[in-house]
C-alpha cells in the first residue's frame, strides 16, 4: 500500500472522506445527512474539489477513483460502488452496504446470436467479450473454465456486437433498458452491485473508533 499522504494543508483531527461525484453524490449527501453529518458544503461545491468541514474534509473525485484515493492513504473513508472495488481490487475495507445506487453487472448478446457463440466456441475455443471491466469479466468467465478475449472499451459497451468487435458484453445495468433497445438480450447474471461505505485499513487501525462509530452510524440508518 502506498504511503499516507502528509500534505502540510491536512488536518489530523478531521476525518477526510472521499464522495463520487455524478449518480452516487446526491444519495451520498442524503445518508450521510440521515446520520448528523454536516454536508452544507457538499450539495454545491462548485468547482471546489476538496470541501472543509467542522469534523471532516470530503475530497470529490471520479467514482473509479475513490478506492484509488482510500487505498493510498489519501483518504481515511469514502463512499464507492461494488462494481468499482471489484474490478479495482485494492486494499480498502468494507464496512457497509449503503443500499443506492443498485445494479447489476449481466452478460448480454445478439439477441439472435446464441447459437452462433456456442458454434464459435465450440471451433475456436474463445468468445470476444467487450467490457469495461477487464478484471470482473475475466474471472467470472475464469471461473466456468470459459476462454474469451476481452475487448476493453470505455464508451458504450453496447455497440460493439453491433460492429463486429465481440460477440457478448459485460456490462452493469438498473433496468436493461439500454441492452434491449440495441437488440441484445441479457444471458447470464455475474454479481450486484451498490453504493459501499469503504476504508483505509491504517485509518481503521489508527482512528479505528471515528471510522468504526461512523460506520455504525450509517448501518442503522440504511437498516430503518
Amino acid at each position: 500500500m502506498i504511503a499516507r499522504s502528509t500534505r502540510a494543508s491536512s488536518d489530523d483531527s478531521k476525518t477526510r472522506f472521499a464522495i463520487p461525484k455524478g449518480a452516487l453524490l446526491k444519495d451520498s449527501i442524503a445518508v450521510l445527512e440521515a446520520v448528523g453529518v454536516d454536508v452544507a458544503g457538499l450539495a454545491d461545491p462548485g468547482r471546489q474539489l476538496v470541501i472543509h468541514a467542522p469534523e471532516f474534509e470530503f475530497i470529490i473525485g471520479k467514482p473509479s477513483d475513490i478506492p484509488i484515493y482510500v487505498a493510498s492513504g489519501a483518504a481515511d473513508v469514502g463512499i464507492s460502488g461494488k462494481d468499482v472495488l471489484e474490478e479495482l481490487d485494492l486494499d480498502v475495507v468494507e464496512m457497509v452496504d449503503l443500499g443506492f445506487g443498485e445494479c447489476r453487472f449481466v452478460v448480454a448478446e445478439p439477441e439472435d446470436a446464441h447459437a452462433s457463440i456456442e458454434e464459435q466456441y465450440a471451433h475456436l475455443g474463445v468468445i470476444r467479450v467487450a467490457t469495461k471491466y477487464p478484471r470482473v469479466t475475466e474471472a467470472y468467465f475464469a471461473d466456468r473454465g470459459v476462454q474469451v478475449e476481452i475487448v476493453k472499451l470505455n464508451g458504450n459497451i453496447e455497440i460493439a456486437p453491433l460492429i463486429g468487435i465481440a460477440d457478448q458484453v459485460v456490462d452493469i445495468t438498473q433496468t436493461g433498458t439500454t441492452l434491449r433497445e440495441n437488440q441484445l438480450k441479457i444471458v447470464a447474471e455475474v454479481m450486484e452491485s451498490s453504493a459501499r461505505f469503504i476504508a483505509n485499513p491504517v485509518a481503521l487501525r489508527t482512528s479505528g473508533e471515528r471510522v468504526t462509530g461512523l460506520a455504525n452510524l450509517l448501518a442503522e440508518a440504511v437498516s430503518r
